[in-house]
């Protein structure tokens, strides 16, 4: 669906048209302005994403985002991207959402978990650094 709008092929209202992006407003906003970017490559996730990319990729989010606050008046903006799960379109893209305190937004969308232990979350730390090299 994705591409077929990056192809012209489909209509969309568009909020950015670049040689290596396209953004546009998602037709079932969370707020009015509520708009997808997607590069015009077809990647299925962010690990998919070239990294020579990713800086422009999301400079370009980072665009949108200040758009939210400075045309549409809003406090803020929700910048958000699922891989796979919860990917309702397999081509990648980034939701900006423009945000105000009590929208009706309430934190993230599903339900958080504790750690059992300090000591837990830490093996979880200690796992994910080993592999990030951080």
């Amino acid at each position: 669906m994705f591409c077929e709008i990056v192809e012209g092929e489909r209509g969309a209202h568009l909020v950015m048209d670049m040689p290596d992006v396209v953004a546009f407003l998602d037709t079932r906003p969370l707020f009015k302005g509520h708009t997808l970017l997607v590069p015009r490559v077809h990647y299925e996730t962010l690990m998919d994403l070239p990294g020579e990319f990713l800086g422009p990729f999301f400079e370009r989010a980072q665009r949108i985002a200040g758009a939210m606050e400075s045309v549409l008046g809003a406090a803020g903006s929700f910048v958000a991207m699922n891989n796979r799960v919860s990917q309702s379109v397999p081509h990648l893209h980034v939701h900006v959402v423009p945000r105000n305190r009590k929208d009706g937004l309430r934190g993230f969308f599903w339900p958080r978990q504790k750690y059992e232990s300090d000591e837990e979350a830490a093996d979880y730390a200690a796992r994910l650094s080993a592999e990030v090299g951080g």
